[in-house]
């Protein structure tokens, strides 16, 4: 690169940081809270008087949330422009953030969460967008590495925030916090943006947001309310209606012609349900461990939530720094290797969890954590670049939303799930005679890591049948963006 090029590349990277730091600030903020609430979760249910069933839906009803706006976002950024509906995500989300702060009970909390998540389901698609279109192409690859940094930094501090203000101040302020950051976000926004122009827009698809919510919404309350047992009228209800508008959802979509809410004719690609199927267990995994082993350290560790927050450094670090050589080496060995060796590392990392007792050392999670990191950061940029290679041409530029929503529900599966499990093993084994705390819950939390180790070995004997894309695939963009690109 000669000294004239390198000065034009450096001063229109210089014209585009306030810009960048407007996109970063909402999008740290967004990015913190979905880690934040985590290690908080005992506090909550101390203090609001909630069972664990109840108060994980903190957890569940966000994720859920930004699973059915994802997809909206490039609809709205179309129709709205993408600079007007970044600001009234930010806002929403503020706004969400204030009424989380003064909910007086559980199920209050629950509702404001949702609020949280449907501002906050739209501003990381739109923010990398925006970055995409306003970037020169010759900086591209460079800039939107930049941007990957908050998405690696933001999850791996929001417990440790979290913890310190759950332990020192008072787990309001996990919501608090936000308010201040929202404004300055908002006024970065109103001023440095630039308004980039609107497309034309397909009709909504309001029959698709409509069954949506029913469908996965009623799957996820299925599973947490099967703690009373598979047999219960709620667990039997929540199920039916899941997967009864979980069927017509994917009718809907598949007939629908002109922009569905989730694009799923890409599943006519083996290789690609292959990849999807692959990704929706490691999102389970990863999403099932974040929850279980900081509410392991505080329940039956006696540690606080600062210290749990803490100990969750290790694995985040371990996935960041092994992200950069996945993505290296992608371009010469494909996916298969990488992902398939993410998850021979998460498969033992969660097996190794499942001999850790209470009474042992909390250095002992270290080297499972740090496997479960290195595993996942393996096999994430591997994982989503073949998705959108083996997906159908005409049909590429959907598959990021498809993903994003999918990680979301699947997520939200995992804390569900893995909730109800937890519940019915420890009375199962506080039935046959076992102490309810610490040894009937310990045994639980064993259950949960083995099968979260299980799930990953399968994931992983699917992960072996993924085959390199031809080349015409190959050519396709990795770095696709939906939100009005």
């Amino acid at each position: 690169m000669s000294a004239e090029t390198h000065a034009g590349e450096s001063s229109s990277i210089r014209s585009l940081l306030a810009p960048l730091i407007a996109i970063v600030v909402g999008l740290f903020m967004v990015i913190l809270d979905t880690t934040a609430v985590n290690v908080a979760i005992p506090v909550l249910a101390d203090d609001l008087h909630s069972s664990l069933s109840l108060i994980q839906w903190t957890i569940t009803g966000y994720s859920l949330a930004q699973a059915i706006v994802i997809p909206m976002a490039g609809w709205f950024s179309d129709r709205f422009g993408a600079k007007q509906t970044f600001i009234v995500s930010i806002i929403l989300f503020t706004v969400g953030s204030i009424l989380c702060a003064f909910a007086g009970t559980a199920e209050q909390l629950i509702a404001f969460r949702i609020v949280q998540g449907l501002g906050g389901g739209m501003v990381m698609p739109i923010a990398f967008a925006m970055t995409y279109r306003i970037s020169p192409p010759e900086s591209v690859g460079k800039i939107m590495g930049m941007m990957g940094v908050p998405v690696l930094l933001a999850p791996a501090l929001g417990p440790v925030v979290s913890g310190y203000l759950v332990d020192y101040v008072n787990w309001k302020w996990i919501f608090l916090i936000n308010i201040p950051v929202g404004i300055v976000g908002v006024l970065l926004s109103v001023l440095y943006l630039p308004k980039l122009p609107k497309k034309a827009s397909a009709p909504l698809d309001y029959a698709g947001i409509a069954i949506a919510p029913l469908a996965f919404g009623g799957l996820s309350y299925g599973l947490s309310e099967a703690g009373e047992g598979w047999s219960s009228a709620k667990t039997i209800a929540g199920l039916a209606v899941g997967a009864v508008a979980m069927i017509l959802f994917a009718v809907i979509e598949l007939r629908r012609k002109k922009e569905p809410l989730l694009e799923l004719r890409v599943f006519r690609s083996v290789q690609f349900t292959r990849g999807i199927v692959v990704q929706w267990v490691m999102q389970f995994s990863m999403f099932g461990l974040i929850f279980a082993i900081p509410y392991f350290m505080q329940r039956l560790m006696g540690m606080s939530a600062f210290e749990a927050g803490l100990w969750t450094l290790p694995q985040a670090l371990a996935s960041a720094v092994m992200m950069p050589f996945s993505g290296r080496l992608f371009d010469r060995i494909g996916a298969r290797p990488l992902v398939v060796g993410g998850l021979v590392l998460v498969t033992v990392g969660a097996y190794l969890l499942s001999f850790i007792d209470p009474s042992d050392s909390p250095w002992l999670f270290l080297i499972p954590r740090m496997l479960i990191g290195f595993g996942t950061g393996m096999s994430f940029i591997a994982l989503n670049t073949h998705l959108i290679q083996t997906a159908p041409k005409e049909l590429v530029g959907k598959v990021t939303s498809l993903t994003s929503a999918a990680q979301q529900v699947f997520g939200s599966f995992a804390i569900a799930g893995l909730t109800t499990l937890l519940v019915n093993r420890t009375s199962y084994y506080a039935g046959k005679g076992e102490a309810p705390i610490p040894d009937a819950m310990s045994h639980a939390f064993h259950n949960v890591y083995l099968l979260i180790a299980i799930l990953a070995a399968a994931g992983l004997l699917l992960a072996l049948t993924l085959k390199r894309p031809g080349k015409e695939q190959e050519t396709q963009p990795t770095v696709m963006m939906d939100a009005g690109v």
